[in-house]
């Protein structure tokens, strides 16, 4: 799953000094593949046919990739890096995690190592056949009960990853204004008789290509099968309340997965954990929708919001869409690090090759995925395209690395 040489403890200062050097500040991750047991793989992000159950048949099929992650997958039987992105350098690897806590500030920056000592969020392609359970992720006040944190989260779908929709390419999102608690505690009473009726009280909504969504910790959501470029906060706390998907059954044990012992059958607890005024909000999409938002431009290339906007007031994380024409180069220049994957095309950032691969086997290293550090960020990086089609790269940043950043609903005055 992983080569053999992996460096730990005291030796991973020594490489990464040395990787630092050689990259400029910039370190080359290898792609993390996450399976999840109660999903369907949708098949589109660029694993070979064949790996796609390479953990085993019994762990279920890969259908995340994690990026520039130092947040452990909260599955069942997990391998013990599950989730955990590594850095490559000169035949050798090492969590980045790792390299966080090795050289903090001129990683992450003063602010970050401060206020959390670790790079608090990541990012994923989620990639799913079809739909998944309407579930929602816990609050912080509810989250920490269980000595964990909360999780707000982004998406954006990317065209370049979407070459079809999949079973059913619509998002179910929060709860019909009007719906009642009573509604919803009769929902879970009724989790063993089959479908429990949780998204009668909801609204779907058609995804959309290149756009994307908000979503605050405790709304419901049952995200659909465009695959989706998510960045969240480094948590992976959930809860299920949907009791059955396309025929399949959701067991109760994940819906109380992140729920104190004793709160197991409590469905007013359970209940609780929702954020009613989000989820029956009457102008649900105005206030969690999001279009693309240009941030910068000049000749040959465009950086573009892709996730913005605060949840209750803070900036939890951030996206943009960097897209280089042919023979375009640039410096692009950030106040903090973030986590790039290459979606398009070909290129150079730096001294690293940026290459999209059309197919990964399980196991490999590609040239798609980077985390550029704090002290690469803010000194400024060259990026150009040595190919003949748009470069396009993601990027994502931790919290309040902006002082300005547009809110939602702001693309309707771009």
């Amino acid at each position: 799953m992983i080569a053999q040489n992996i460096v730990k403890g005291d030796s991973v200062r020594q490489v990464l000094e040395r990787a630092m050097e050689a990259g400029g500040g910039l370190l080359r991750l290898t792609p993390t593949w996450v399976p999840r047991s109660f999903l369907h793989p949708g098949k589109r992000i660029k694993l070979h046919p064949d790996d796609y159950y390479a953990y085993g048949a019994h762990r279920g099929g890969i259908d995340e990739r994690w990026f520039a992650s130092t947040t452990d997958a909260a599955n069942e039987g997990r391998v013990w890096h599950e989730g955990q992105s590594f850095c490559s350098f000169g035949g050798q690897q090492f969590l980045l995690k790792d390299a966080v806590e090795e050289a903090g500030e001129r990683v992450v920056g003063k602010a970050l190592w401060q206020k959390y000592k670790r790079w608090p969020v990541y990012s994923k392609f989620f990639d799913n056949m079809g739909p998944i359970p309407h579930h929602m992720h816990q609050k912080f006040e509810h989250a920490k009960l269980t000595g964990q944190e909360g999780k707000p989260e982004g998406y954006y779908f990317a065209p370049q990853y979407n070459n079809c929709d999949n079973a059913f390419p619509h998002t179910f999102m929060g709860l019909e204004p009007g719906t009642t608690k009573a509604q919803v505690r009769k929902c879970l009473q009724d989790w063993s008789k089959g479908d429990n009726g949780i998204l009668d009280l909801a609204k779907a909504y058609r995804l959309k290509r290149g756009t994307g969504w908000l979503i605050p910790p405790g709304v419901l959501h049952a995200p659909g099968s465009l695959c989706t470029y998510e960045p969240q906060w480094g948590s992976d706390v959930f809860g299920m309340y949907q009791s059955l998907v396309e025929s399949r059954e959701v067991p109760w044990s994940l819906l109380v997965k992140d729920v104190p012992k004793d709160k197991h059958q409590d469905l007013d607890y359970i209940i609780e954990q929702l954020d009613w005024e989000k989820n029956v909000d009457p102008n649900f999409k105005d206030h969690n929708y999001l279009e693309p938002i240009c941030a910068e431009q000049g000749q040959g290339w465009q950086d573009d919001w892709i996730v913005y906007g605060r949840v209750d007031g803070t900036q939890y994380f951030s996206a943009k869409r960097l897209t280089v024409e042919p023979g375009a180069k640039l410096t692009l220049k950030d106040p903090g690090p973030s986590g790039w994957i290459t979606v398009q095309g070909k290129g150079r950032m730096g001294r690293l090759n940026l290459q999209t691969p059309a197919m990964i086997r399980f196991g490999a290293e590609t040239e798609d995925e980077v985390y550029i550090t704090h002290e690469a960020a803010t000194a400024g990086v060259e990026i150009e395209n040595t190919g003949s089609e748009p470069l396009v790269g993601l990027r994502y940043f931790g919290p309040d690395t902006f002082t300005n950043m547009p809110n939602v609903g702001d693309h309707k005055k771009a």
